[in-house]
């Protein structure tokens, strides 16, 4: 009896672990690909002509929490900034290179993650081509714009709230989705 009571019990927790290991379809994030396809980490290597900013409202090293869902675990996680850069942010709406159904309001991409993004900002409408890598199947597509807006936009280091390792210069988060801590 003992022996089956063992063999019960670890049976259920295979089954549980494997339960907690299932994607989530849902689409609660601004992207409809599921979240794990997202790049949590980046080297920290900037994109060509992205300039520090002046006098950001939160400085290097500022300890914050963030206020927003673009993954798994971002909400509510504490974290630092690592970086701070004035650009135009942009959200968008692309059909990945690699194939599948388009991915609607992308948040974010900044103008120097465009091809050819020259000088002036884009605006609402505008088709473009992206060579950012945030997620599977995003360099090379072709997007659209969704919203723009010239901002200070922060690439930070957090602690995912659902565990985990951290998480490594995060690009991007705008100033509204961070608070000091």
């Amino acid at each position: 009896m003992k022996k089956q009571w063992i063999l019960l019990s670890a049976a259920a927790m295979i089954v549980l672990t494997l339960s907690a290991c299932g994607t989530n379809n849902s689409n609660t994030s601004h992207d409809n690909m599921e979240m794990g396809e997202m790049n949590h980490s980046s080297s920290g290597e900037l994109p060509a002509g992205l300039k520090e900013a002046v006098n950001p409202t939160f400085k290097v090293g500022s300890e914050v929490t963030i206020h927003s869902d673009h993954m798994e675990g971002m909400n509510g996680a504490e974290g630092k900034v690592v970086g701070a850069y004035s650009t135009t942010v942009y959200a968008v709406s692309y059909t990945p290179t690699t194939g599948g159904e388009e991915v609607k309001d992308h948040q974010w991409v900044v103008h120097e993650e465009l091809k050819d993004s020259g000088v002036e900002a884009y605006k609402v409408g505008d088709e473009v081509v992206l060579e950012a890598s945030h997620m599977e199947g995003m360099n090379g597509a072709t997007a659209t714009i969704d919203s723009a807006e010239q901002t200070t936009i922060y690439m930070v280091d957090y602690m995912p709230t659902t565990g985990g390792d951290e998480v490594k210069n995060h690009q991007w988060v705008t100033e509204s989705e961070i608070s000091s801590k």
